[in-house]
């Protein structure tokens, strides 16, 4: 039965449902989300929904939306997806100042800290990047032709980093393998330098964060995947520091409903200085939070904290490094409002933040509508609707581990072409045109 339904969703790839995306503004001024083809915005500030302007007339995407991303500083907005497009937004006007074009669809975006670059991947595992000039202008860039950098053939990217100082872009993939590579200072001149591999994941790596040491200012890399971990790392070295497998914990294992085939961990999202990861999981009603001690380079499992009341299987998380509120999203493309808008249910969890484990147990809870910042209107703007009836929750749920199976079980192949495939799979040099 299982080898069935894996057939099934490979052969609904083109009709697969995209999961809600949700991002926040470094200091929380505002918070997006992206479920379909819609993008929409909340100015947290003002308190009112915020009006995209695109110079081509049309400021939505035209299909499925499959990244979102906020620059270090929040000036810059990056949305991206399966219509080719790579759009580029100034946060203070919210208009497009640049449209780039992708020749495949968009699987993975990332912008540099210092806001110079914009890098994305697409479905055949191509990377590219995008010189920004005059991006903090409220002016439109001129047309900007992407320039490949690298690539993982024949494997789809899952997630796109930069590291903080940007001397290195970091690229997870199907296949696997974390790749951590010399970013160029010229991009035309390709990043054929790889620093390391960060290998150990035993199935897909679907997710990357960065987290920071309070006492050395060290960066390390966080990686979740499709064999139920998340991994920690020194990823100069590609050194595996500790691994946490979040599916053997008692926590999950005395949920009801939970199937130990369905535990993949679909997003992560760390507080500044790494103490506390919340971990999205495939078919977990709720969150997973996790202790980190970087000084002790270790990962445990702090709790799971569930949604009451509905339920709730978070497909992105997201926070701002100036608040303790955990912003999470669970949605589909193909669920849609009674007013036949795509569907997307947000909720916040409070008291993300710094701490020991006893002040997690404590403090770490979920945010009723009503208390939410933007109450009634964040959640029209945000949700497509003010309310969403149970029996429309329980059909996104289900929907969510569909669109989670489609877009992170690995294509099965016959054993007569693997061979065949393996000799072209391996990361290759992207070569300069001349």
């Amino acid at each position: 039965m299982e080898e069935t339904n894996m057939d099934d969703c490979e052969h609904n790839r083109e009709s697969e449902v995209a999961p809600a995306l949700i991002a926040v503004h470094p200091t929380q001024k505002s918070v997006a989300v992206a479920v379909g083809s819609n993008l929409r915005v909340f100015n947290l500030q003002e308190g009112c929904a915020v009006s995209l302007v695109d110079d081509s007339g049309v400021h939505m995407h035209r299909d499925s939306i499959r990244a979102i991303r906020y620059g270090a500083e929040g000036k810059l907005f990056v949305s991206a997806g399966d219509d080719k497009l790579v759009k580029i937004w100034v946060t203070d006007s919210w208009r497009c100042i640049s449209s780039v074009s992708s020749e495949k669809r968009v699987t993975a975006v990332a912008i540099s800290n210092d806001g110079r670059f914009v890098s994305f991947a697409d479905k055949f595992g191509v990377i590219y990047a995008v010189e920004i000039e005059g991006s903090h202008e409220n002016q439109s860039l001129p047309n900007k032709k992407a320039v490949p950098i690298l690539a993982h053939y024949c494997s789809i990217i899952t997630s796109l980093e930069f590291s903080p100082d940007r001397r290195y872009i970091i690229s997870a993939d199907r296949d696997f393998k974390i790749r951590v590579s010399v970013f160029p200072e010229k991009p035309s001149d390709g990043a054929h330098e790889i620093q390391s591999f960060c290998l150990g994941h035993s199935e897909f790596v679907s997710c990357l964060a960065f987290i920071c040491s309070q006492d050395s200012q060290q960066w390390y890399l966080l990686s979740g995947g499709g064999d139920s971990t998340v991994r920690l790392w020194d990823f100069t070295c590609g050194s595996l520091l500790d691994t946490c497998h979040v599916g053997e914990t008692g926590l999950l294992q005395s949920k009801e409903g939970i199937d130990d085939r369905l535990l993949a961990v679909t997003d992560l999202c760390a507080t500044p200085g790494g103490s506390l990861i919340a971990v999205a999981i495939q078919s977990l009603a709720g969150v997973m939070l996790l202790s980190c001690n970087l000084s002790a380079k270790s990962l445990h499992v702090a709790r799971v904290v569930p949604i009451p009341g509905e339920t709730f299987i978070p497909t992105s998380l997201a926070a701002a490094s100036s608040s303790n509120q955990l912003w999470m999203v669970m949605g589909a493309s193909t669920l849609c409002t009674s007013h036949s808008a795509p569907l997307a249910r947000v909720k916040v969890l409070d008291g993300f933040c710094e701490s020991n484990q006893e002040s997690v147990e404590q403090e770490a809870r979920v945010l009723e509508d009503k208390d939410l910042p933007g109450s009634e209107q964040l959640l029209q703007t945000l949700q497509g609707s003010s309310f969403i009836e149970k029996d429309a929750l329980s059909a996104a749920a289900a929907a969510v581990k569909t669109a989670m199976c489609n877009l992170l079980i690995k294509k099965q192949y016959p054993s007569e072409n693997r061979e065949f495939r393996k000799r072209g799979r391996n990361d290759k040099r992207v070569d300069k045109k001349k």
